[in-house]
């Protein structure tokens, strides 16, 4: 087949420079179905992106398409900022009956604006109203946002360059395993807190990623996480878990936190929880955080309805019967776990660690500049994949929940090639 280049000029005259994952995939989209992606010259992708974990069930899920266009062709209310509407009330009681029930989590559901950083926002708020203090500590290679209060708590160095100015009241400490297993876990963290010469103020809560997707698929151990829970309870902070990425299942159970066997006092989703890629998260709290007053947070598009009618859907389809879903995963996952074993072993010298949990994964090379080399000859080769990490020094795969066995295995022997062909 004949490939001609694609006409980008448009993109490259009119769009900001700010543009990015259109530079590591230089073609233009046409269609999506499941896990492929088509360009405009019929030229077809295996994603192994998923909308940065946007698409957990896949592009243009028909079950949910379905919903959707239904919805549409009646006339459905598609803004609604906060008010009640049908499909916000199918919603809320479908979230209740098969998530937040059967977990017996007690949470309170509010719709801030419709994207990560937003719920980020509104939970750091929420946060700092209840305690009445100002610092949020938020761990090494965390990311929870682009706007100024997410930037605060998040640690890369070039995003948080782009704020242009201080990012205050945001107190950074180690992730787990930052030191190899050298410190005991929290040592930092209790002695500053109990230490009144320290210098770190009072924090109103403690904001964490079970997996760190974007710093590098670092993944916290249960214990880890039960100990931070602990501490959190003794020294009067409140505990925000970042699932926007890591939820939805794509750790296995629909929350990323449910295996340490921990409630979170306040947790932020968004991401696939529209399941179709349409905007929408959602700040969950326990009821006596739930101080609000009307107004108080708000935000334009927080009542987007045909995300919540795709939602409703995408529960109903994949949630209904979760233990089988989160069943799914987990073989899914091993069958990349097994895939990366032999990659590792095929380049010993080459490959510094694979991790990840569920349908996540990383593979990090010695050399920091390979993981940028294998996404290219992987996109070449037709495979969608992404780099993360500090200095991009990991491949990151983030297929979507619903891929099949087959695709996994196609997708997974185009990586195992594109390593091979960049030694």
């Amino acid at each position: 087949m004949t490939i001609t280049q694609p006409d980008l000029s448009v993109f490259e005259t009119l769009e900001s420079e700010v543009r990015s994952y259109c530079r590591g995939w230089p073609t233009v989209f046409d269609r999506a179905r499941g896990s492929r992606m088509y360009d405009e010259d019929g030229h077809a992708y295996l994603d192994f992106f998923a909308g940065a974990g946007s698409l957990n069930y896949g592009h243009n899920n028909p079950v949910l398409k379905g919903a959707l266009i239904d919805y549409l062709e009646r006339d459905g209310v598609t803004h609604g900022l906060d008010m009640s509407t049908t499909a916000k009330r199918a919603f809320l009681q479908t979230f209740q009956d098969l998530v937040l029930r059967p977990r017996d989590l007690p949470y309170k559901v509010m719709f801030p604006g419709p994207t990560g950083t937003n719920a980020v926002e509104s939970a750091l708020k929420l946060a700092r109203k209840v305690k009445g203090r100002e610092a949020i500590v938020s761990f090494t290679n965390a990311f929870h946002g682009m706007s100024l209060g997410s930037l605060a708590v998040t640690g890369n160095a070039f995003k948080r360059a782009g704020a242009g100015i201080p990012l205050v009241h945001g107190t950074p400490m180690p992730f787990d395993n930052y030191f190899d297993g050298t410190v005991p876990d929290f040592l930092w963290f209790e002695r500053l807190l109990e230490d009144q010469g320290s210098g770190l103020n009072k924090p109103a809560a403690v904001i964490v990623e079970t997996v760190q997707g974007e710093g590098g698929i670092n993944v916290a151990r249960p214990e880890w996480l039960r100990a931070l829970k602990e501490l959190c309870e003794r020294q009067d902070m409140l505990l925000i878990v970042d699932d926007i990425q890591m939820g939805c299942g794509r750790t296995g159970a629909f929350f990323s936190f449910e295996e340490a066997g921990i409630t979170p006092d306040i947790v932020t989703v968004s991401k696939s929880i529209s399941g179709y890629g349409l905007p929408m998260s959602l700040c969950l709290f326990k009821p006596e955080l739930d101080v609000w007053e009307p107004g108080e947070h708000n935000g334009t598009f927080r009542g987007n309805n045909p995300a919540f009618v795709t939602a409703t859907a995408a529960l109903e389809t994949y949630w209904t019967d979760g233990s089988a879903m989160e069943k799914q995963t987990r073989a899914r996952g091993e069958q990349v776990e097994r895939a990366l074993v032999s990659i590792t072993e095929e380049n010993l010298a080459d490959v510094r660690e694979y991790r990840g949990r569920g349908l996540v994964w990383g593979l990090e090379f010695h050399d920091k500049s390979r993981a940028s080399r294998v996404a290219r000859r992987a996109f070449e080769l037709g495979l969608l994949i992404e780099t993360s990490g500090p200095e991009g020094e990991v491949v990151k795969l983030l297929p979507a929940l619903t891929i099949t066995r087959e695709e996994l295995d196609e997708g997974l022997s185009v990586l195992a090639r594109a390593v091979r062909e960049t030694a």
